[in-house]
């Protein structure tokens, strides 16, 4: 999970003060978040799946299919 955080914000070009500012925190925490020393609070996710355009399924690891899915 964590290495697709990484690569995730990595692949869009941003920083982790870019996206601390996204979630509202500060960019200490989301290194911690992103390095694995800390579980990620799902709002949270959540809030990354929407910025990332996917699935907090695809972020966690239950699939590799990065497209979100569609809600019914």
């Amino acid at each position: 999970m964590y290495n697709r955080l990484k690569n995730l914000r990595i692949k869009n070009n941003l920083t982790q003060k870019d996206i601390s500012k996204t979630l509202e925190i500060s960019q200490s925490l989301y290194s911690i978040y992103e390095t694995g020393k800390k579980v990620i609070p799902i709002e949270l996710l959540s809030k990354l799946a929407k910025k990332y355009n996917t699935s907090i399924d695809f972020i966690v690891g239950d699939t590799d299919k990065i497209i979100p899915h569609k809600k019914n």
